[in-house]
Protein backbone atom coordinates (compact mmCIF):
# COMPACT_ATOMS: atom_id res chain seq x y z
CA UNK A 1 0.00 0.00 0.00
CA UNK A 2 1.43 3.35 -1.02
CA UNK A 3 1.61 6.23 1.40
CA UNK A 4 -1.71 8.04 1.37
CA UNK A 5 -3.79 5.06 0.19
CA UNK A 6 -7.08 4.76 2.06
CA UNK A 7 -6.41 8.04 3.86
CA UNK A 8 -9.32 10.44 3.82
CA UNK A 9 -8.63 14.11 3.18
CA UNK A 10 -11.13 16.77 4.18
CA UNK A 11 -10.93 20.33 2.98
CA UNK A 12 -12.07 23.79 4.01
CA UNK A 13 -12.33 26.67 1.57
CA UNK A 14 -12.15 30.31 2.65
CA UNK A 15 -13.50 32.59 -0.06
CA UNK A 16 -13.44 36.37 0.22
CA UNK A 17 -15.86 38.36 -1.88
CA UNK A 18 -14.95 40.48 -4.92
CA UNK A 19 -14.04 43.51 -2.78
CA UNK A 20 -10.96 41.66 -1.46
CA UNK A 21 -7.51 42.52 -2.73
CA UNK A 22 -4.57 40.18 -3.20
CA UNK A 23 -3.07 41.64 -0.04
CA UNK A 24 -6.27 40.68 1.83
CA UNK A 25 -5.84 37.07 0.72
CA UNK A 26 -2.19 37.04 1.81
CA UNK A 27 -2.95 38.73 5.13
CA UNK A 28 -5.76 36.31 5.92
CA UNK A 29 -3.61 33.32 5.05
CA UNK A 30 -0.86 34.55 7.39
CA UNK A 31 -3.48 35.18 10.10
CA UNK A 32 -4.73 31.59 9.76
CA UNK A 33 -1.20 30.18 9.76
CA UNK A 34 -0.52 31.94 13.09
CA UNK A 35 -3.60 30.52 14.82
CA UNK A 36 -2.07 28.25 17.44
CA UNK A 37 -4.24 25.13 16.96
CA UNK A 38 -3.94 25.41 13.17
CA UNK A 39 -0.19 26.00 13.38
CA UNK A 40 0.15 22.86 15.53
CA UNK A 41 -1.67 20.78 12.90
CA UNK A 42 0.51 22.24 10.13
CA UNK A 43 3.68 21.40 12.08
CA UNK A 44 2.40 17.85 12.67
CA UNK A 45 1.86 17.44 8.91
CA UNK A 46 -1.89 17.01 9.36
CA UNK A 47 -2.96 20.31 7.78
CA UNK A 48 -1.88 22.11 4.62
CA UNK A 49 -2.84 25.72 3.92
CA UNK A 50 -2.45 27.13 0.42
CA UNK A 51 -3.92 29.63 -1.98
CA UNK A 52 -5.71 28.38 -5.05
CA UNK A 53 -7.06 30.19 -8.09
CA UNK A 54 -10.85 30.28 -8.14
CA UNK A 55 -12.55 28.07 -10.69
CA UNK A 56 -16.08 27.64 -11.95
CA UNK A 57 -18.02 24.37 -12.01
CA UNK A 58 -16.06 23.18 -15.06
CA UNK A 59 -12.68 23.85 -13.44
CA UNK A 60 -11.97 26.91 -15.59
CA UNK A 61 -10.24 29.83 -13.83
CA UNK A 62 -12.55 32.65 -12.71
CA UNK A 63 -10.75 35.94 -13.14
CA UNK A 64 -8.01 36.84 -10.69
CA UNK A 65 -9.83 35.57 -7.58
CA UNK A 66 -8.04 33.36 -5.10
CA UNK A 67 -9.31 31.10 -2.33
CA UNK A 68 -7.49 29.82 0.71
CA UNK A 69 -7.80 26.05 0.88
CA UNK A 70 -6.98 24.07 3.98
CA UNK A 71 -6.65 20.30 3.70
CA UNK A 72 -6.71 18.01 6.72
CA UNK A 73 -4.99 14.71 6.03
CA UNK A 74 -4.90 11.27 7.57
CA UNK A 75 -6.47 10.58 10.94
CA UNK A 76 -6.93 14.28 11.64
CA UNK A 77 -9.22 14.56 8.64
CA UNK A 78 -12.09 12.77 10.31
CA UNK A 79 -11.42 13.23 14.00
CA UNK A 80 -10.96 17.00 14.22
CA UNK A 81 -12.63 18.29 11.07
CA UNK A 82 -15.60 20.05 12.71
CA UNK A 83 -13.34 21.54 15.38
CA UNK A 84 -10.99 22.93 12.72
CA UNK A 85 -13.89 24.21 10.62
CA UNK A 86 -15.28 26.07 13.66
CA UNK A 87 -11.80 27.41 14.50
CA UNK A 88 -11.32 28.69 10.94
CA UNK A 89 -14.72 30.42 11.01
CA UNK A 90 -13.81 32.18 14.28
CA UNK A 91 -10.37 33.13 12.95
CA UNK A 92 -11.83 34.62 9.75
CA UNK A 93 -14.29 36.66 11.83
CA UNK A 94 -11.44 37.89 14.05
CA UNK A 95 -9.34 38.80 10.99
CA UNK A 96 -12.26 40.77 9.48
CA UNK A 97 -12.78 42.61 12.79
CA UNK A 98 -9.07 43.38 13.02
CA UNK A 99 -8.90 44.55 9.40
CA UNK A 100 -11.84 46.89 10.02
CA UNK A 101 -9.88 48.42 12.93
CA UNK A 102 -6.58 48.94 11.09
CA UNK A 103 -7.63 49.74 7.50
CA UNK A 104 -10.06 52.10 5.86
CA UNK A 105 -13.25 50.76 4.40
CA UNK A 106 -15.34 47.72 5.10
CA UNK A 107 -13.72 44.29 5.38
CA UNK A 108 -14.43 41.93 2.51
CA UNK A 109 -17.22 39.44 3.03
CA UNK A 110 -16.09 35.89 3.64
CA UNK A 111 -17.45 32.37 3.31
CA UNK A 112 -15.93 29.38 5.08
CA UNK A 113 -17.20 26.04 3.87
CA UNK A 114 -16.26 22.38 3.65
CA UNK A 115 -14.99 21.34 0.26
CA UNK A 116 -14.50 17.98 -1.42
CA UNK A 117 -10.73 17.91 -1.94
CA UNK A 118 -11.20 15.93 -5.15
CA UNK A 119 -13.34 18.74 -6.61
CA UNK A 120 -11.33 21.80 -5.52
Amino acid sequence: MAEGDNVANRGIRVRLDDTATESDIGALRKWLEREKPLDELVRAGELRIHEQRRTDETGSPMGAGMDIVMVLTGAAASTVFQEVLDRVKRAVTAWRDNRREVENGESPGARVEPVNTDDR
